[in-house]
């Protein structure tokens, strides 16, 4: 005994066209042959195509609820109902109803390479790579080129990453006649089917040099040992990434490079702490000269200024040395400078010393 249409695709008698078409996408990317399922499964989607190619037909299906499987055409055609003739350049015709097989997720791939898609691969770039540098507090202020050394695909310096030998030309590709592609016949179950393929002779590029280089054997890229120099922006900060376009492994001829992706560690420097964009640093003065104020020498980053401290200042106090912090990459600002006051107190004093602050202690008047 047949089985009900409705009940193979999952759904219910008063399903619309889409709720259908949706459960047999579903369905075809489950049970679909090519991804290696059971004999079951292919049974299952002998079934659902036979179900489907009916109920997402009007007519069909207007027969189908009428007469069920003993409805012109329902249960006939090929195997489950199926008609392979109907396929059509990256599509299924179920009479009248066109279904893209793109629209199926991961299904799309398997018919695209079996009916005539098979999907060309575009000249990739050569790898990314990603190393580590270690720079000083005030090389991550100033900013800094520093030389790095890499084990790498580097351009051929003979060839210019063009493949030929020096004094000959570049030629297009006989392989694929410069398009890059090679068309071929594929032999299915189903039929020949043509597919297209990136040309392996230029990968992809139409040109092949018509001597290649001695010294990268047309390749392009040699796989050697040297220092590049990169800029290492003011302002960066520890753990920070710096992406470098072209400076990771040479591609193969006619292919560019990859990227580089630097990551920056900035080693600390003990009288700096660095928060964002903000530079702190603390500076001790004696009791006296916070009663009465004082001038200090102040060490920044770039240079040593002065501060005045008012007199009064108690300790914890801080101050603001405008524009005397890090940079801020790529706006032209730049943090502040904020210095924390430590009043000093004495642990050792002379009887004079002593008689003074106990006199200054009697007089409550600067309370």
């Amino acid at each position: 005994m047949s089985k009900d249409y409705y009940e193979i695709l999952g759904v219910s008698k008063s399903a619309s066209t889409d709720e259908i078409k949706k459960a047999y996408r579903k369905l075809a990317q489950k049970y679909h042959p090519d991804k290696g399922g059971s004999a079951d499964d292919e049974k299952k989607f002998k079934e659902m195509n036979e179900a489907y190619k009916i109920l997402s037909d009007p007519e069909k299906r207007k027969q189908y609820d009428q007469f069920g499987h003993a409805a012109p055409g329902a249960g006939q055609g090929a195997p489950g109902g199926f008609n392979w003739s109907d396929f059509a350049q990256g599509g299924y015709n179920t009479g009248g109803f066109n279904i893209n097989f793109e629209d199926l997720g991961g299904i799309g791939d398997i018919f695209g390479d079996m009916f005539g898609g098979g999907r060309t691969r575009r000249p990739q770039k050569g790898a990314d790579l990603e190393t580590q540098v270690t720079i000083d507090f005030k090389d991550a202020y100033k900013g800094i080129e520093k030389e790095i050394v890499l084990e790498k695909y580097f351009e051929c310096d003979k060839c210019k990453g063009t493949g030929a030998e020096p004094g000959t030309s570049v030629k297009t590709c006989p392989t694929c006649g410069g398009s890059g592609q090679v068309k071929t016949a594929r032999q299915t179950m189903f039929g020949t089917f043509a597919q297209v393929t990136t040309c392996t002779e230029c990968r992809g590029t139409g040109k092949i040099p018509e001597k290649k280089c001695m010294k990268c054997n047309g390749e392009g890229r040699i796989r050697e040992r040297k220092g590049i120099k990169v800029k290492i922006p003011a302002g960066i900060e520890s753990g920070q990434t710096i992406r470098l376009t072209g400076k990771g492994e040479a591609g193969p001829t006619g292919i560019p490079s990859g990227d580089l992706y630097l990551s920056v560690i900035v080693r600390p420097d003990k009288r700096f702490e660095r928060d964002g964009a903000d530079i702190h640093s603390e500076v001790e003065i004696s009791f006296p000269e916070a009663a009465l104020g004082t001038t200090v020498l102040v060490e920044t980053v770039e240079k040593k200024v002065n501060l005045k401290i008012p007199a009064g200042t108690q300790s914890g106090k801080i101050f603001r040395l405008s524009g005397k912090g890090m940079p801020v990459i790529n706006s032209g600002r730049r943090g502040d400078h904020l210095v924390k006051i430590h009043v000093k107190t004495p642990t050792r004093l002379s009887r004079k010393q002593k008689k003074l602050l106990e006199e200054f202690r009697e007089d409550k008047r600067w309370l």
